[in-house]
């Protein structure tokens, strides 16, 4: 990361300033970066939201977040004394012109202070509804009118459907040129997430197999162990394919199957990702099973045995609830890269275990020239691509087991983050937020490709409003999700289980 002096004075707005994702995430990744030495040396603060409050009580706060949630640990009482000066509050009501005159104001006072112009981010850390309303009163108040030197950040979900999608869209559009607009996905802030563009483009051993002569078919899982803990109002209205799929999942999708970029330029980078969406197969409205499963969890296990409460008796979720916790996809690429070669997808709550995971599968090759005796173990090569909770690549191949007879052994070569790198990983907001004050828009979602991805996925939208489920809840916590998602497999696939870059991949396994 750069140096606080080679970035720009910044003035840095978050509306939600007293809520959670204030406490938990931007607070604690702004602070590290400013540990780091990679925050402007001119920085600025400012938390707006609704409720009377204090900047000292917020910044008692937020101290508390820091504590808990930064990755140098509890803050250190000279570096919290150097920070916090730089946050202030601002009581304000979002939809009211006063609240974003009294913050025109401010950001004005700020830039006469250090006799410089400041750059302005705006970042909308609200409910949902509000991203739609914030920017047009930031564009009434002038807010947005400097192309160069204003910002604004948008959480997901970016719509609930395509139409509300557009909506929103167009609404950030008539106060915001594309550039000033950055659609956040923290999942993209991940070190793992960012590596598969170098372990394919940097490296000339993979690229040139990285196609359907040599693949056979792609996993990719996202799976949570927790269930949907104090987000039940929400979750209920958004669901799996809402809140996973149709970001987190679409970018890992984009990542594995884009094509070359010629540069790194982020609007290159992006347009490759949009050609991936827009060579998925349709889905159409009344093919929606075959290609597709949706479940939801009921009582069962949670990771250490203890009993955990079905979905439909969680807080804030309707007792008949016909909100999906987990979805499963098989998707196909139509062109010469990937053309027949499966990409299955599966993401859900109160799964057995945390993993996010790609699974390349190899075909196996097309002469067995080994005794039948000699490979009873045999095992196509497999290659994952860890993202979390463990960072690293794991590469399954086979290999002679030692002694006279010719004997075949699955065996695996290994690169894990925390064993190679001495520096820590950055939190995923850390590298975000540092993007945005630099203005480098690579990891954020343009508006084409988020209005892709709704097309895509709107048939099972549609379908799934229209015709509730009768089996909910079908899998107990602690499973892998319904029995059903077998059925996407094409014959001789299977959905394997996460790997422990501990452990091993040698022998076959298949999750139930």
């Amino acid at each position: 990361m750069k140096s606080a002096d080679q970035l720009e004075p910044t003035v840095f707005v978050i509306f939600g300033g007293a809520g959670d994702l204030t406490w938990r995430k931007l607070i604690p990744a702004l602070f590290d970066l400013a540990q780091d030495r990679s925050l402007p040396a001119q920085f600025a603060i400012i938390a707006v939201d609704r409720i009377k409050l204090g900047d000292d009580a917020l910044r008692r706060r937020l101290h508390e977040g820091i504590n808990r949630f930064s990755r140098f640990g509890k803050a250190k009482a000279a570096a919290w004394n150097r920070f916090a000066p730089h946050i202030r509050y601002q009581q304000g009501d979002f939809q009211k012109p006063s609240t974003y005159a009294a913050l025109g104001a401010q950001c004005a006072s700020q830039e006469r202070q250090w006799g410089t112009k400041a750059h302005r981010i705006f970042y909308m850390a609200t409910p949902p509804s509000l991203f739609g309303e914030i920017p047009k009163y930031l564009g009434r108040a002038g807010l947005a009118r400097d192309r160069k030197w204003a910002r604004i950040v948008i959480e997901k979900p970016i719509g609930y459907d395509l139409e509300t999608a557009l909506a929103l869209n167009a609404t950030l559009a008539a106060s915001f040129e594309e550039s000033q607009i950055f659609r956040i996905d923290h999942y993209l802030g991940k070190e793992t997430v960012q590596n598969i563009l170098a372990f394919r483009f940097a490296n000339p051993l993979f690229e040139p197999v990285w196609n359907r002569r040599y693949i056979d078919y792609v996993t990719i899982t996202v799976a949570e162990a927790e269930g949907v803990g104090h987000r039940g109002g929400y979750y209920d209205h958004a669901g799996a394919l809402r809140d996973m799929v149709q970001n987190h999942m679409m970018q890992l999708l984009c990542l594995v199957a884009m094509e070359p970029m010629v540069s790194f330029d982020a609007d290159e980078i992006r347009n490759k990702k949009v050609d991936v969406l827009h060579a998925v197969r349709p889905i159409l409205p009344n093919a929606v099973p075959p290609c597709a499963v949706r479940g939801q969890y009921g009582p069962g296990e949670d990771t250490g045995g203890g009993k955990v409460r079905g979905y439909r008796e969680e807080e804030n979720v309707a007792p008949n609830s016909p909100t999906e916790t987990f979805v499963a996809l098989r998707l196909f690429l139509d062109n010469w890269r990937w053309q027949d070669v499966p990409f299955y997808l599966r993401t859900g709550k109160r799964l057995r275990r945390q993993a996010s995971e790609v699974s390349i599968q190899f075909r196996a090759v097309p002469h067995q020239s080994f005794p039948p005796e000699a490979s009873l173990a045999w095992q196509p090569s497999r290659l994952v691509l860890s993202i979390q909770p463990e960072e690293g690549i794991v590469l399954g191949f086979q290999a002679k087991y030692p002694g006279p007879k010719v004997r075949l052994r699955p065996v695996d070569m290994r690169f894990s983050y925390r064993g190679s790198f001495d520096a820590p990983s950055p939190d995923a907001y850390e590298t975000l937020l540092w993007d945005v004050m630099k203005g480098d828009a690579t990891l954020f979602m343009r508006a084409d490709q988020v209005e892709a991805a709704w097309r895509l996925l709107m048939p099972l939208v549609d379908a799934w409003g229209d015709i509730p489920p009768v089996d909910f809840p079908n899998y107990p916590a602690g499973g892998w999700g319904p029995e059903c998602v077998q059925e996407l497999l094409a014959p001789g696939h299977r959905w394997p289980l996460p790997t422990e870059l501990t452990g091993s991949i040698a022998k076959p396994r298949i999750s139930r």
